[in-house]
């Protein structure tokens, strides 16, 4: 697929999606006032997550780090707290370290040099030219799965968003375009736009596209199978056996580890299988001294590689059993950082009931 100038009109084509995007963007928080660091923070929590729970969460967590200083001064239960039900918890840790490189490096603001923004924690190649364009107008590419799918509709190449080469081909396409556009702000979020609105995955809406007349898939009737899907990875299985030890209002719980899935929220007593465990087996690998356990019930959540089975249970510590260190009692009254499944194990105890 030649990457030439003449194969679509570019500066029409970016002239189109840019009128298209100011008549057509959708109302969103972080678009009501564009400053370098709203831009920044959500695009990093709409990695990976939908647009609906980042608007629940954006305002919120902008109100208490409205600047990278606040961010990078934060205790990590207070950012973790305020990220609960974005998911990818790893995420905020990155943005807490950006944020402090921000503060160490540039005086406590987002860069917005390309490779300064690259050098940042948990800032990759489509990140760095989402803030350089959206947040400071320069003409960077970007490519994610919306813009791959619009680009490889347009050009009619048949190429999934995880094939290298094709790839590649993705971005050198993206850059002719932005270069060509008068507006590298709103013709990037407007291309990201489109392929979130219109040109979708699954029945796009060719009709209110504003590039239709470039588009050479559907010319020649092949937008429904461009691009192919993305190779689906076999999803592991894993069972997360979770014990609610309650006693005279209070509960044991435990933080996770600071590395890994869910890293640094707070849990009940967790014990991790790859297959699910008998009572007898959890009494053994729970490091606490369990007496008897009761099976309360059972859910499930889908990660991007693996689908985890929690199995929840009431237990009861022996009689005149100390907690060990790594464990402690909480009230009803204390509000710890948890995951979206670790709060989903306590409303089955009944935890969050009052």
């Amino acid at each position: 697929m030649a990457m030439t100038r003449e194969s679509v009109d570019l500066t029409a084509l970016t002239t189109r999606i840019e009128r298209w995007f100011q008549s057509n963007a959708r109302d969103l928080p972080w678009r009501r006032r564009r400053t370098r660091w709203r831009a920044y923070v959500s695009e990093i929590m709409l990695q990976q997550t939908q647009v609906s729970r980042v608007v629940e969460r954006f305002e919120g967590f902008m109100a208490r780090f409205p600047k990278p200083r606040d961010l990078a001064e934060a205790p990590e239960d207070d950012v973790n707290a305020l990220w609960a039900g974005l998911g990818y918890y790893r995420r905020a840790r990155l943005l807490q370290a950006a944020a402090r490189v921000m503060v160490e490096k540039h005086g406590g603001r987002v860069p917005g040099n390309m490779d300064d923004l690259l050098a940042l924690p948990g800032v990759g190649r489509y990140t760095a030219g989402a803030i350089a364009s959206i947040a400071c107008d320069q003409p960077a590419p970007i490519v994610d799965g919306n813009v791959h799918r619009v680009l490889a509709r347009i050009w009619c190449d048949p190429v999934a968003a995880d094939d290298r080469e094709g790839s590649e081909r993705t971005w050198q396409r993206s850059q002719l375009l932005v270069e060509s556009s008068s507006q590298p702000a709103v013709f990037n979020e407007g291309l990201m736009e489109l392929g979130a609105m219109v040109c979708t995955p699954r029945s796009p809406d060719c009709r209110q596209c504003p590039v239709n007349r470039s588009c050479a898939a559907r010319r020649q009737d092949l937008v429904d199978v461009i691009p192919p899907p993305k190779q689906r990875p076999v999803q592991q299985v894993e069972h997360h056996h979770a014990v609610g030890i309650i006693r005279r209002g209070r509960l044991v719980v435990h933080q996770r580890s600071d590395r890994g899935r869910w890293a640094g929220l707070w849990q009940v007593p967790t014990v991790e299988a790859a297959r699910r465990l008998r009572p007898a087996d959890i009494c053994r690998r729970v490091d606490l001294p369990i007496e008897q356990l009761t099976h309360v019930g059972a859910f499930e959540r889908v990660l991007t590689h693996r689908r985890v089975q929690f199995h929840v249970y009431r237990g009861e510590l022996a009689r005149g059993a100390r907690l060990p260190a790594a464990f402690t009692w909480i009230g009803r009254d204390v509000d710890l950082p948890v995951g979206v499944a670790q709060r989903k194990t306590l409303e089955m105890l009944h935890w969050l009931d009052g």
